[in-house]
Protein backbone atom coordinates (compact mmCIF):
# COMPACT_ATOMS: atom_id res chain seq x y z
CA UNK A 1 0.00 0.00 0.00
CA UNK A 2 2.94 2.35 0.69
CA UNK A 3 6.38 2.48 -0.86
CA UNK A 4 7.94 3.39 2.51
CA UNK A 5 6.51 3.01 6.00
CA UNK A 6 7.89 4.54 9.17
CA UNK A 7 6.12 3.13 12.23
CA UNK A 8 7.07 3.81 15.87
CA UNK A 9 10.36 5.51 14.95
CA UNK A 10 11.92 7.93 17.48
CA UNK A 11 14.68 10.55 17.23
CA UNK A 12 15.71 9.86 13.65
CA UNK A 13 16.49 11.60 10.34
CA UNK A 14 15.68 10.42 6.83
CA UNK A 15 17.45 12.28 4.02
CA UNK A 16 18.39 12.25 0.34
CA UNK A 17 15.98 9.60 -0.90
CA UNK A 18 13.78 9.49 -4.02
CA UNK A 19 10.42 7.77 -4.39
CA UNK A 20 9.28 7.31 -7.99
CA UNK A 21 5.85 6.25 -9.31
CA UNK A 22 4.43 4.65 -6.20
CA UNK A 23 1.26 2.61 -6.73
CA UNK A 24 -0.29 4.31 -3.68
CA UNK A 25 1.06 6.55 -0.90
CA UNK A 26 4.79 7.14 -1.23
CA UNK A 27 5.68 7.61 2.45
CA UNK A 28 3.48 6.81 5.45
CA UNK A 29 4.38 7.96 8.98
CA UNK A 30 2.55 6.39 11.94
CA UNK A 31 3.15 6.79 15.67
CA UNK A 32 6.56 8.39 15.27
CA UNK A 33 8.24 10.94 17.52
CA UNK A 34 10.90 13.51 16.60
CA UNK A 35 11.44 12.38 13.01
CA UNK A 36 12.94 14.64 10.30
CA UNK A 37 12.70 14.24 6.52
CA UNK A 38 15.30 16.28 4.64
CA UNK A 39 15.94 16.58 0.91
CA UNK A 40 13.25 14.13 -0.16
CA UNK A 41 12.30 13.86 -3.83
CA UNK A 42 8.90 12.34 -4.68
CA UNK A 43 7.53 11.96 -8.20
CA UNK A 44 4.33 10.50 -9.65
CA UNK A 45 2.15 11.40 -12.66
CA UNK A 46 -0.42 14.14 -12.17
CA UNK A 47 -3.25 11.73 -13.02
CA UNK A 48 -2.17 8.95 -10.64
CA UNK A 49 -4.84 8.48 -7.91
CA UNK A 50 -4.06 8.23 -4.17
CA UNK A 51 -0.36 8.84 -4.62
CA UNK A 52 0.02 11.11 -1.58
CA UNK A 53 3.63 12.12 -1.16
CA UNK A 54 3.98 12.04 2.64
CA UNK A 55 1.12 11.11 4.97
CA UNK A 56 1.42 11.70 8.72
CA UNK A 57 -0.86 10.14 11.34
CA UNK A 58 -0.74 10.07 15.15
CA UNK A 59 2.81 11.33 15.27
CA UNK A 60 4.61 14.11 17.16
CA UNK A 61 7.43 16.49 16.20
CA UNK A 62 7.66 15.63 12.50
CA UNK A 63 9.72 17.95 10.29
CA UNK A 64 9.75 17.94 6.48
CA UNK A 65 12.24 20.32 4.90
CA UNK A 66 13.96 21.18 1.59
CA UNK A 67 12.02 18.63 -0.44
CA UNK A 68 10.28 18.42 -3.82
CA UNK A 69 6.99 16.56 -4.18
CA UNK A 70 5.02 16.00 -7.41
CA UNK A 71 2.05 13.62 -7.19
CA UNK A 72 -1.50 12.89 -8.28
CA UNK A 73 -2.87 13.54 -4.77
CA UNK A 74 -1.84 15.53 -1.70
CA UNK A 75 1.84 16.41 -1.62
CA UNK A 76 1.68 16.26 2.18
CA UNK A 77 -1.36 15.15 4.17
CA UNK A 78 -1.87 15.24 7.93
CA UNK A 79 -4.26 12.76 9.51
CA UNK A 80 -5.66 12.73 13.02
CA UNK A 81 -3.24 12.90 15.93
CA UNK A 82 -0.68 14.96 14.00
CA UNK A 83 1.00 17.23 16.56
CA UNK A 84 3.92 19.66 16.36
CA UNK A 85 4.38 19.30 12.60
CA UNK A 86 6.70 21.64 10.66
CA UNK A 87 6.86 21.80 6.87
CA UNK A 88 9.46 24.21 5.46
CA UNK A 89 11.02 24.90 2.07
CA UNK A 90 8.93 22.33 0.23
CA UNK A 91 8.04 22.67 -3.45
CA UNK A 92 4.73 20.99 -4.30
CA UNK A 93 3.27 20.42 -7.73
CA UNK A 94 1.52 18.96 -9.47
CA UNK A 95 -0.81 17.47 -6.89
CA UNK A 96 -3.62 18.42 -4.52
CA UNK A 97 -1.54 20.68 -2.30
CA UNK A 98 -0.68 20.51 1.40
CA UNK A 99 -3.65 19.30 3.44
CA UNK A 100 -4.74 18.85 7.02
CA UNK A 101 -7.31 16.08 6.90
CA UNK A 102 -9.61 14.85 5.97
CA UNK A 103 -10.80 14.67 9.58
CA UNK A 104 -14.01 13.41 11.17
CA UNK A 105 -14.79 10.41 9.05
CA UNK A 106 -14.03 7.83 11.74
CA UNK A 107 -14.68 7.48 15.47
CA UNK A 108 -11.91 7.89 18.08
CA UNK A 109 -9.87 10.32 16.01
CA UNK A 110 -7.22 12.26 17.93
CA UNK A 111 -6.81 16.08 17.84
CA UNK A 112 -4.55 17.87 15.38
CA UNK A 113 -2.43 20.48 17.19
CA UNK A 114 0.53 22.68 16.34
CA UNK A 115 1.14 22.78 12.58
CA UNK A 116 3.45 25.22 10.80
CA UNK A 117 3.80 25.35 7.01
CA UNK A 118 6.20 28.06 5.86
CA UNK A 119 8.45 29.11 2.97
CA UNK A 120 6.78 26.67 0.59
CA UNK A 121 5.95 26.97 -3.12
CA UNK A 122 2.93 25.37 -4.78
CA UNK A 123 2.88 25.13 -8.59
CA UNK A 124 -0.14 24.08 -10.71
CA UNK A 125 -1.83 22.30 -7.81
CA UNK A 126 -5.58 21.88 -7.39
CA UNK A 127 -5.37 23.26 -3.85
CA UNK A 128 -2.88 25.36 -1.96
CA UNK A 129 -2.89 24.94 1.80
CA UNK A 130 -6.18 23.50 3.03
CA UNK A 131 -8.07 22.01 5.94
CA UNK A 132 -10.80 19.49 5.18
CA UNK A 133 -13.31 17.81 7.50
CA UNK A 134 -16.28 15.60 6.79
CA UNK A 135 -19.85 16.72 7.43
CA UNK A 136 -21.99 14.32 9.43
CA UNK A 137 -18.80 13.55 11.39
CA UNK A 138 -18.56 10.17 13.09
CA UNK A 139 -17.47 11.87 16.32
CA UNK A 140 -16.41 15.26 17.63
CA UNK A 141 -12.83 16.44 17.35
CA UNK A 142 -10.52 19.45 17.17
CA UNK A 143 -7.91 20.98 14.91
CA UNK A 144 -6.09 23.93 16.46
CA UNK A 145 -2.96 26.08 16.36
CA UNK A 146 -2.28 25.78 12.63
CA UNK A 147 -0.28 28.41 10.76
CA UNK A 148 0.55 28.89 7.07
CA UNK A 149 3.02 31.65 6.22
CA UNK A 150 5.35 32.88 3.49
CA UNK A 151 3.75 30.75 0.78
CA UNK A 152 4.11 31.27 -2.99
CA UNK A 153 1.24 30.06 -5.20
CA UNK A 154 1.70 29.62 -8.96
CA UNK A 155 -1.52 28.95 -10.92
CA UNK A 156 -3.18 27.18 -7.99
CA UNK A 157 -6.88 26.40 -8.50
CA UNK A 158 -7.97 26.81 -4.85
CA UNK A 159 -5.18 28.65 -3.04
CA UNK A 160 -6.72 28.91 0.46
CA UNK A 161 -9.63 26.58 1.28
CA UNK A 162 -11.15 25.55 4.59
CA UNK A 163 -13.68 22.89 3.62
CA UNK A 164 -15.87 21.52 6.40
CA UNK A 165 -18.21 20.01 3.82
CA UNK A 166 -15.60 17.73 2.31
CA UNK A 167 -17.42 14.68 1.00
CA UNK A 168 -15.50 12.41 -1.33
CA UNK A 169 -17.65 10.60 -3.90
CA UNK A 170 -20.84 11.84 -2.15
CA UNK A 171 -20.41 9.31 0.66
CA UNK A 172 -22.00 11.57 3.28
CA UNK A 173 -24.79 14.06 3.92
CA UNK A 174 -23.52 17.61 3.43
CA UNK A 175 -26.60 19.00 5.19
CA UNK A 176 -25.42 17.61 8.54
CA UNK A 177 -22.68 19.91 9.89
CA UNK A 178 -19.19 18.79 10.78
CA UNK A 179 -18.37 18.09 14.43
CA UNK A 180 -14.72 19.05 14.06
CA UNK A 181 -13.90 22.35 15.77
CA UNK A 182 -11.31 24.46 13.93
CA UNK A 183 -9.64 27.25 15.91
CA UNK A 184 -6.52 29.39 16.24
CA UNK A 185 -5.09 29.40 12.75
CA UNK A 186 -3.50 31.93 10.44
CA UNK A 187 -2.74 32.57 6.78
CA UNK A 188 0.06 35.13 6.46
CA UNK A 189 2.25 36.50 3.67
CA UNK A 190 0.88 34.54 0.72
CA UNK A 191 1.34 35.73 -2.83
CA UNK A 192 1.07 34.49 -6.38
CA UNK A 193 -1.65 33.48 -8.82
CA UNK A 194 -4.98 31.66 -8.74
CA UNK A 195 -6.29 29.59 -11.66
CA UNK A 196 -9.89 30.32 -10.58
CA UNK A 197 -11.91 33.37 -9.55
CA UNK A 198 -12.66 32.05 -6.06
CA UNK A 199 -9.21 32.14 -4.51
CA UNK A 200 -10.14 32.04 -0.82
CA UNK A 201 -12.92 29.81 0.44
CA UNK A 202 -13.45 29.55 4.19
CA UNK A 203 -16.38 27.18 4.69
CA UNK A 204 -16.75 26.28 8.36
CA UNK A 205 -19.28 24.19 10.27
CA UNK A 206 -22.53 25.90 11.23
CA UNK A 207 -22.58 23.69 14.35
CA UNK A 208 -19.04 24.68 15.39
CA UNK A 209 -18.00 27.91 13.62
CA UNK A 210 -14.27 28.49 13.17
CA UNK A 211 -12.70 30.69 15.87
CA UNK A 212 -9.61 32.91 15.91
CA UNK A 213 -8.80 32.76 12.18
CA UNK A 214 -6.27 35.40 11.11
CA UNK A 215 -5.67 36.47 7.50
CA UNK A 216 -2.76 38.82 6.85
CA UNK A 217 -0.92 40.16 3.80
CA UNK A 218 -2.54 38.07 1.07
CA UNK A 219 -1.77 39.10 -2.52
CA UNK A 220 -3.22 36.76 -5.14
CA UNK A 221 -4.05 37.56 -8.76
CA UNK A 222 -6.40 35.72 -11.10
CA UNK A 223 -4.86 34.27 -14.25
CA UNK A 224 -8.09 34.34 -16.29
CA UNK A 225 -10.39 36.97 -17.79
CA UNK A 226 -13.79 36.01 -16.35
CA UNK A 227 -13.91 38.65 -13.63
CA UNK A 228 -12.26 39.98 -10.47
CA UNK A 229 -10.71 37.59 -7.99
CA UNK A 230 -12.95 36.86 -4.99
CA UNK A 231 -13.41 35.12 -1.64
CA UNK A 232 -16.21 33.34 0.22
CA UNK A 233 -16.76 32.83 3.94
CA UNK A 234 -19.33 30.82 5.87
CA UNK A 235 -19.56 30.48 9.66
CA UNK A 236 -16.32 32.33 10.27
CA UNK A 237 -15.35 35.91 11.05
CA UNK A 238 -11.66 36.17 10.20
CA UNK A 239 -9.38 38.76 11.75
CA UNK A 240 -7.97 40.64 8.75
CA UNK A 241 -4.84 42.77 8.61
CA UNK A 242 -2.90 44.41 5.80
CA UNK A 243 -4.57 44.97 2.43
CA UNK A 244 -5.57 41.53 1.21
CA UNK A 245 -6.20 40.80 -2.43
CA UNK A 246 -8.84 39.54 -2.85
CA UNK A 247 -10.86 41.30 -0.17
CA UNK A 248 -11.78 38.76 2.49
CA UNK A 249 -15.46 38.08 3.18
CA UNK A 250 -16.66 41.17 1.35
CA UNK A 251 -19.93 40.06 -0.28
CA UNK A 252 -23.41 40.73 1.13
CA UNK A 253 -23.89 36.98 1.53
CA UNK A 254 -20.86 36.83 3.78
CA UNK A 255 -21.98 39.81 5.85
CA UNK A 256 -25.30 38.14 6.52
CA UNK A 257 -23.54 34.96 7.55
CA UNK A 258 -21.18 36.71 9.93
CA UNK A 259 -24.02 38.57 11.63
CA UNK A 260 -26.34 35.65 12.04
CA UNK A 261 -24.43 32.36 11.94
CA UNK A 262 -23.89 32.34 15.69
CA UNK A 263 -27.58 33.03 16.36
CA UNK A 264 -29.23 30.30 14.36
CA UNK A 265 -28.18 27.27 12.36
CA UNK A 266 -31.06 27.67 9.92
CA UNK A 267 -29.92 30.89 8.25
CA UNK A 268 -27.19 29.15 6.24
CA UNK A 269 -29.61 26.65 4.75
CA UNK A 270 -31.91 29.49 3.74
CA UNK A 271 -29.06 31.39 2.08
CA UNK A 272 -27.97 28.29 0.17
Amino acid sequence: MWSLRFNFITNSTVKRITSLDSKNFHINILSCNNLTFHNINIMAPENSPNTDGIHICRSNMITITKSKIATGDDCISLGDGSKLIEVTNVTCGPGHGISIGSLGRYTNEEPVEGVIVKNCTLINTTNGVRIKTWPASAASGTATNMHFLDIIMVNVSNPIPIDQKYCLWNQCNRQIPSNIKISTMSFKNMRGSSATLLAIKLICSRHLPCDDVKVSNIDLTYNGIKGPISSQCTNVKPIISGRPNPKICSSSYVVQCIVHCHRTSNIIDNLN
